[in-house]
């Protein structure tokens, strides 16, 4: 089993931690950086057997074959300062908008450098992985998470990471769902209640491959129904057009 090293712990990392250690019969051995303290010891109390927090950055190198990179971007001269990885290593970075030649600059390394995009959910082990370059121990790694989804080039691995900072988007609509329904006098409780059930179904229907989003889209529509009605009057061409070059300024700025 590979030895798996995360440098800053925060919520991809723990996510990258449960999935590899929950209910695993034989997870691998993993070694956390101290940078993020406190949910590096939860980590470690609740699988003692497998993961160690280590002294700082360069003991969790030392320790490691695959050496994860999950600090803010903004926080990485601080945080690979000095760090000595050796060719034998594999680094994996999950820093967003940080091209491989910058990190092999920083870092002074030889060593295989892949970029990645773990999801939350890797922790249910069902995170589909956008990985660049592909290379063997990556692609295992991430394959028992989900899936790996291997690119050729960074170019095509930033329109994914674009794709990715959509998330808190859709929770800020349904937010927004749920606040007007207290307004029209539905209990808190019960629209956070509803809401959930009702995309969650919405979860469970992209489970189904053998249909398009747009199949998905005209199976729960009925012609002139509510969703047809929401759909053409709120996210009308004006409104696709918006989000369009939001994403556009997006991919820019990685770029």
């Amino acid at each position: 089993m590979q030895r798996i090293g995360i440098i800053g712990v925060g919520e991809i990392g723990r996510a990258l931690v449960d999935g590899l250690c929950d209910g695993v019969g034989e997870p691998p051995e993993i070694y956390l950086s101290p940078r993020g303290a406190r949910t590096a010891a939860e980590l470690a109390q609740r699988y003692p057997n497998d993961v160690r927090v280590c002294a700082d950055n360069q003991d969790v190198v030392n320790r490691s074959d695959v050496v994860i990179l999950a600090v803010r971007p903004q926080d990485r001269a601080e945080a690979l300062a000095g760090l000595r990885i050796g060719g034998d290593r594999v680094v994996v970075s999950v820093l967003t908008g940080v091209a491989i030649s910058e990190l092999r600059r920083t870092l002074g390394t030889d060593a295989p450098v892949v970029r990645a995009i773990p999801l939350p959910s890797a922790r249910e082990r069902r995170s589909v992985t956008v990985t660049c370059p592909s290379h063997p121990a990556v692609d295992d790694l991430f394959g028992g998470l989900g899936g790996t989804l291997p690119v050729t080039d960074e170019a095509t691995l930033n329109t994914f990471q674009v794709l990715t900072g959509t998330l808190t988007t859709h929770y800020r609509y349904l937010t927004t769902l749920a606040d007007w329904a207290a307004r029209q006098g539905i209990p808190a409780e019960s629209a956070d209640r509803y809401l959930r059930g009702l995309f969650q179904g919405v979860g469970r229907a992209l489970g189904d491959d053998t249909r398009s989003m747009q199949q998905l889209a005209s199976d729960h529509e009925t012609p002139k129904g509510l969703n047809e009605r929401l759909r053409t009057t709120w996210f009308d061409p004006v409104n696709a057009e918006a989000l369009t070059k939001a994403l556009d300024a997006l991919l820019a700025d990685l770029e």
